[in-house]
């Protein structure tokens, strides 16, 4: 039996707009992946915390606030400091082309603006998953 994909979703900061993460979290359902919603003003630690107990695949961040470059680095920062670097950080919103990039090469794996169709992100997390299994200990 193969072992589903699981994600955690979450709205880190005080980005209180979670309708684009609630359509990606339900995307991923409908898809057959596990989600673990975290819902709004989540700190980078309380999310990391719960990807670890939740054991997830894939963390994923939807930020419409601005707060890009402060985020995604500290979540990053949270992921290496708890030795998880297996999962997968990617995330969603606002984000000028000239921070997505920065923001891949700091190691965020995906970044998905505003009208990207829900089955870019299925397929990249399925995609990505496949080529990077994760090995339970």
């Amino acid at each position: 039996m193969e072992k589903k994909i699981r994600v955690l979703i979450a709205k880190s900061g005080l980005d209180g707009h979670d309708r684009g993460a609630k359509v990606i979290a339900a995307a991923l359902r409908d898809a057959g992946m596990e989600v673990i919603y975290l819902g709004l003003r989540q700190t980078p630690e309380m999310i990391v915390s719960a990807a670890i107990q939740e054991d997830v695949d894939a963390i994923g961040i939807s930020i419409l606030s601005g707060a890009h470059m402060t985020v995604f680095p500290r979540i990053l920062e949270e992921i290496k400091k708890n030795d998880i670097e297996d999962v997968l950080l990617f995330g969603g919103g606002i984000i000028p082309d000239d921070d997505l990039e920065k923001l891949k090469e700091m190691g965020v794996g995906a970044l998905f603006t505003p009208g990207a169709p829900t089955t870019e992100v299925v397929e990249f997390l399925q995609n990505w998953v496949k080529e990077h299994p994760r090995t339970i200990v």
